[in-house]
């Protein structure tokens, strides 16, 4: 089936490789420069190739060394231009076609925020990141934009400002001088890269500015390399954050699914308006800085990002309808790695972390049930973004979690998860191909009991399934939720007592929670009937949730203050909570992840509309260009 979200051909002929040169205009907000295609012909008498584009000015267009013309269709409010390039004769199948388009992106890109030097940490010089996921690769070049195509890719990329590729750096080398002893901000200096694994287009990224390297320490036997880049006035901190971690779990993951194939595993930590918690580009995650609590309580979201360099950047997604492959078995694994790592009541913890935020994403689209299911019929031009939630991560992830229970546990299938991997490593696949294979798998290594057990599986409900409940309820190891569970009961028993100098709660109650006992607490918390105003000013103030630095506290907090949109307590606690989302909390950092600022955006909007408003509109330029967008959605009039 076609991917809805495209308007390519690429079933007829793809790429292969592209090689792009680029020059980076900060003054202009612009990419200028080329893309060059190697393409394979797949059927005997193409006319055309025709790309995805959006928001590009394409200049010129030369196939096989002949300038040619070329037609940018009428542009579609999700899928943007399509590029149609036609050949002089047809193609046969299994040709080589190379095609070559100058053209120069445009302040429109919905991929790449320009930065001001005012909205970075060290305010001195601008900034640029992408990003391309779902399907916003062809803001940034003429691109097949869709999963089904994967490609190598080369770059040289000159700029003002150290730039960063999804790719390996051939030149100037990363551990020496920044900017090749270059003047930074000043001198012109090319970049060059290589990625030799093939990717889909959305892994495609760029990232340019003020940014310095650490190497994290090697692993005996490892041939990868690994490090952080941040700017300057951040590299001590993130070098500290996740240096301990990084590569531990890239290694324990290779013991888990397998070689790690992209020679190199770098992060970003970029500015505050990256709009996701990380992005899994090829070679280098991207990182929001929100992850930089102090105490390296937040690092996990790493082995999030690391685990799609399997399942994702390896095992890909044939296209947005079966989106959970990605992100389902990511989680899963993810998860696992708990139990490796730390324990098996580490796992399931982050399982129950994970389940406040399915229900909530399901709740959330009673009105939209389709977006409930982990298979999306998209319909052609629907926008994959508008879908975008925790369902394909958590529904997933307990779907996979209930198939290994099902199945008889880890033993059984940990070296099913292996062949998995050893199978579709470097493919993009559909559910029914994971399906086939699973079936294919256990009936080689089980028989007709392992059979029988898949048959008992209610297929139709995990995969189709709406509503707000999963088909079959996961029960989780609870030890370490019982202590916050218990403290939120008795703040849930005391909500009677009217004065809250008669409470018995004391500041000691949370000093031997982790960060995630305390999400859980308050979670928890607010599963049960809004507390008194009072009340909720009280447990901000004693545990200091109301000005906690870590962010996934500091939201929680602010959800049981606004739960009861007419409470004085959400009257009070609104404009806090918008101060800090748009960093006017004397922090001066906006808290640009959509998990944060959309959550508290469609809570506020609740309660005064008018003044979520107001401080989306003075601060809206400084989200990503994504963000704004579906912002802009949350808070439109019903």
């Amino acid at each position: 089936m076609l991917d809805p979200t495209t308007q390519s051909n690429y079933l007829q002929i793809a790429t292969t490789h592209v090689d792009f040169q680029w020059t980076l205009d900060f003054a202009l907000h612009e990419i200028v420069g080329s893309a060059s295609h190697t393409l394979l012909v797949k059927e005997d008498g193409v006319k055309q190739v025709i790309f995805d584009t959006a928001d590009l000015s394409v200049e010129k267009v030369i196939v096989d060394g002949n300038t040619t013309s070329f037609v940018i269709g009428d542009k579609h409010p999700v899928m943007g231009s399509s590029l149609a390039i036609p050949f002089s004769q047809a193609a046969k199948s299994g040709s080589q076609v190379v095609v070559k388009i100058y053209y120069k992106t445009s302040k429109e890109s919905t991929a790449l925020q320009w930065l001001a030097k005012e909205q970075t940490q060290g305010g001195q010089y601008p900034y640029l990141f992408s990003q391309c996921q779902p399907i916003y690769a062809r803001a940034v070049a003429p691109l097949q934009d869709t999963p089904s195509v994967k490609i190598t890719y080369s770059a040289q990329v000159t700029s003002v400002l150290p730039v960063l590729l999804s790719a390996v750096r051939i030149s100037p080398p990363s551990d020496g001088p920044a900017h090749d002893g270059k003047v930074v901000g000043e001198d012109l200096v090319t970049y060059t890269y290589n990625q030799l694994v093939p990717i889909p287009s959305y892994l495609v990224a760029i990232a340019s500015g003020n940014l310095s390297y650490r190497p994290f320490a090697t692993i005996e036997g490892k041939t990868w390399k690994s490090g952080v880049w941040a700017e300057p006035e951040l590299i001590e901190a993130s070098f500290w954050e996740f240096s301990e971690d990084t590569a531990r779990f890239l290694a324990k993951e290779e013991e888990i699914v397998g070689p790690y194939r992209f020679g190199v595993y770098d992060l970003l930590v970029l500015p505050p308006s990256f709009p996701y918690g990380g992005m899994e580009n090829a070679c280098i995650s991207f990182l929001t800085p929100t992850l930089l609590a102090g105490d390296r309580s937040l690092v996990d979201v790493v082995v999030h990002e690391l685990t799609h360099s399997w399942f994702g950047n390896g095992v890909t997604h044939a296209d947005a309808t079966h989106f959970w492959l990605n992100e389902g078995w990511t989680t899963y694994i993810e998860r696992l790695l708990q139990q490796f790592l730390h324990s098996p009541a580490e796992r399931g913890f982050s399982f129950l972390v994970g389940s406040k935020s399915l229900h909530d994403a399901l709740r959330l689209y009673n009105d939209k049930p389709k977006y409930q299911r982990l298979v999306i019929d998209f319909e052609p031009g629907e926008d994959p973004d508008d879908a975008y939630s925790t369902v394909p991560y958590e529904k997933g992830a307990n779907f996979l979690l209930y198939i290994e229970r099902k199945l008889g546990g880890l033993d059984v299938f940990l070296p099913y998860v292996k062949d998995y991997v050893d199978t579709f490593i470097g493919k993009s696949i559909t559910t029914d191909q994971w399906k086939s294979h699973l079936f294919s798998y256990f009936e080689a290594h089980g028989g007709q009991e392992k059979i029988n057990c898949l048959n008992e599986i209610d297929w139709n409900a995990w995969l189709f399934g709406e509503g707000e409940r999963l088909p079959v309820e996961i029960e989780y190891d609870m030890s370490l939720a019982q202590p916050p569970y218990d403290l939120a009961a008795s703040w849930n028993a005391a909500r009677s007592v009217s004065d809250v100098k008669q409470l018995n709660f004391v500041e000691t109650d949370v000093n031997e929670f982790s960060s995630n006992q305390k999400v859980v607490f308050l979670e928890r918390l607010s599963s049960y009937e809004p507390l008194p105003s009072s009340h909720i000013a009280h447990l901000g103030s004693l545990y200091h949730l109301s000005t906690s630095a870590n962010a996934e506290i500091r939201m929680r907090f602010y959800d049981i203050a606004l739960q009861d949109s007419q409470s004085l307590a959400a009257k009070s606690f609104a404009e806090d909570a918008m101060k800090w989302v748009v960093g006017e909390d004397g922090t001066g950092v906006l808290k640009g992840r959509m998990k944060f600022c959309r959550t508290v955006f469609r809570a506020v909007d609740k309660v005064d509309h008018t003044l979520a408003r107001r401080y989306f509109a003075k601060s809206r330029d400084a989200f990503h260009p994504i963000a704004r967008k579906l912002i802009d959605k949350d808070l439109a009039p019903a």
